[in-house]
């Protein structure tokens, strides 16, 4: 953790990479003792904490119960994935209207970097986190910090369900189209033309959200799966 942040930050940051990763299972009920105990902090610091990670929808509390993680549902997913399609296709309307040609352009420069690194790579967290990388550069040509900032709290709450995603497309043909979706959508966002990269970046969206029952499925074979 880093030196000269609070305890109650620490404590956040810890919480919240748990929380991301549903180290906590879903609808599990925290035991605030022994997580006082694991990250060495006291009751209050610790409260400060959850009540972030509440607001910021990783947990839910019930008055006289205590703090709960979140629910894994389709629903739920599906739902996240109608606001990131919503998010990130806003952001790219604006960001066409109004980013300079340099910022496009090192959208662009970035794809092309790291293509061939993206395409051989077998690490599945540095794969997502390339990935997110990609959709938080597009969403940042919109200038609007608020708006990434909302999309980066969607990302965080998909990401277990996504790294699930990710997994299942290595192992299948053609798990390699997603490289081809951001060629797609970044060769229409330099040519300035919005009704085709909205109709690229909400495609590659929605594919992966029609399989979000059967990704949740799969999500909970593996969290529930035996020691």
């Amino acid at each position: 953790m880093t030196e000269g942040k609070s305890s109650a930050d620490r404590a956040y940051e810890t919480l919240r990479d748990m929380a991301i990763g549903f180290d906590f299972k879903p609808g599990a009920r925290l035991n605030e003792t022994a997580l006082t105990r694991r990250l060495s902090v006291s009751r209050t610091p610790l409260r400060e904490a959850l009540n972030r990670l509440v607001a910021e929808g990783f947990l839910t509390v019930v008055s006289g119960q205590g703090f709960f993680c979140r629910t894994l549902s389709p629903e739920q997913v599906q739902d996240l994935y109608q606001v990131r399609a919503a998010l990130e296709t806003e952001a790219l309307r604006r960001g066409i209207e109004t980013a300079e040609d340099d910022a496009i352009a090192a959208l662009c420069n970035h794809l092309d970097a790291t293509e061939a690194r993206y395409a051989a790579c077998t690490d599945l967290p540095e794969l997502l986190r390339m990935d997110e990388a990609f959709h938080m550069q597009l969403a940042g040509l919109s200038g609007n910090a608020e708006l990434c900032r909302m999309l980066r709290n969607v990302y965080e709450r998909i990401r277990y369900v996504r790294l699930v995603n990710l997994r299942q497309l290595r192992l299948s043909p053609g798990g390699g189209e997603d490289l081809g979706a951001h060629r797609r959508i970044a060769e229409a966002v330099r040519a300035r033309d919005t009704e085709a990269a909205v109709a690229a970046l909400r495609g590659h969206i929605e594919r992966r959200s029609e399989e979000t029952r059967a990704l949740v499925r799969l999500a909970y074979s593996e969290l529930y799966v035996p020691d």
